[in-house]
């Protein structure tokens, strides 16, 4: 289940979403869609970096039957990039939510080899995605 926390005007397609999330767990997952201002004092306060970002995860401690996480994505860069990459709000915040919870389940692409860019990757294509992010940055 996603507990959906919409502080924006943007339009959330819950059912879609729950169904990214039970392709790939049934925990429940805290969703928070901010602005650019909110998510950049989140960063700064939890990761000691002072500038917004598109999204933020957060894993729980593994307690049974609690929740898997957290998940901040903001507005502001789901507009832009959706703009950007000519696809729909809808479609780009359903990257970034593929991204942020593919990060509580563990994966990090930042140190992996490639796991979670193939894993990805395998989600976009299984919901008709376009490319996320770390797909699109790979050339």
């Amino acid at each position: 289940m996603i507990e959906l926390d919409n502080r924006t005007t943007l339009t959330i397609d819950i059912p879609f979403l729950q169904s990214i999330s039970d392709s790939l767990t049934n925990k429940e997952i805290e969703l928070i869609i901010t602005t650019n201002s909110e998510i950049c004092k989140i960063n700064k306060e939890c990761r000691q970096i002072n500038k917004a970002t598109d999204v933020l995860s957060f894993p729980y401690e593994e307690i049974p039957m609690g929740p898997l996480g957290s998940i901040v994505i903001s507005e502001d860069f789901v507009k832009e990039k959706a703009a950007e990459f000519e696809h729909s709000t809808s479609d780009e915040l359903s990257l970034l939510f593929i991204h942020g919870l593919l990060h509580i389940l563990g994966y990090d692409h930042e140190v992996d080899s490639g796991e979670m860019r193939e894993k990805e990757k395998s989600i976009i294509e299984l919901f008709s995605l376009p490319k996320s992010l770390i797909v699109r940055n790979q050339g």
